[in-house]
């Protein structure tokens, strides 16, 4: 299986961070929908933080780096944002301990990590409408990806495409859901008939990660 990188980590928390910022607009119409709308302006209040203080970070181990961004985003993400996705980042940097070389498996840990953290912190789950929604679809369709072996599996480019297509199909299919977690769930079956928010960021996210993946540095 091909290993990845320090650098080639480093590049994806770097493009989540840009696509946050990028795409406040967006994510905050669509909490606006049936949340508060705060939600693109808190993520990118964070992450712009994430940019700034980038230099600054730890990088002794993948772990260190991925701890240093779990701070930044639990200290400066507003609402309930800021818990979340920090809980998410460090789930993920537990999960990888000290191990340096990455892989695919590596990835999926990562990832599976997150969402646990995720569930815990927001007692929320798969079904809820939430950003779990395309996270857990995201991360089985890599699993299986990198489980089927071949060619594709040891290709990072290839993971890739795999995982941002099944965060978009997901993430879209939450605009025939109810939400039962946060705001959005206090207006109950109005809530159906737009895709949650956090789903769509992951699965915008993801792709993004994905477009960009072979012209990385």
């Amino acid at each position: 299986m091909q290993k990845t990188t320090d650098q080639d980590l480093e590049f994806v928390v770097h493009t989540i961070a840009g696509t946050a910022v990028a795409n406040e607009r967006e994510f905050c119409d669509l909490d606006a929908v049936v949340g508060d709308g705060d939600f693109g302006y808190s993520l990118a209040r964070g992450f712009e933080i994430v940019l700034a203080d980038w230099e600054t970070f730890d990088r002794a181990t993948p772990a260190a780096f991925l701890k240093k961004v779990a701070l930044v985003i639990s200290l400066r993400v507003g609402g309930t944002s800021g818990p979340l996705w920090g809980t998410a980042f460090l789930r993920a940097a537990a999960a990888l301990g000290g191990r340096t070389d990455l892989t695919g498996r590596d990835a999926v840990a990562m990832l599976r990590a997150a969402a646990e953290g995720i569930k815990t912190r927001g007692r929320s789950d798969l079904g809820d409408k939430t950003l779990l929604d395309a996270l857990i679809p995201m991360t089985d369709a890599l699993e299986q990806a990198v489980d089927a072996g071949g060619p594709r599996s040891a290709d990072p480019a290839a993971l890739a495409r795999t995982a941002a297509s099944a965060a978009r199909t997901a993430a879209d299919a939450t605009t025939s859901m109810q939400a039962l977690r946060g705001r959005p769930s206090y207006t109950g079956e109005r809530s159906i008939g737009s895709p949650d928010a956090g789903a769509v960021a992951v699965a915008v996210m993801a792709e993004r990660v994905a477009d960009t993946w072979p012209a990385r540095p």
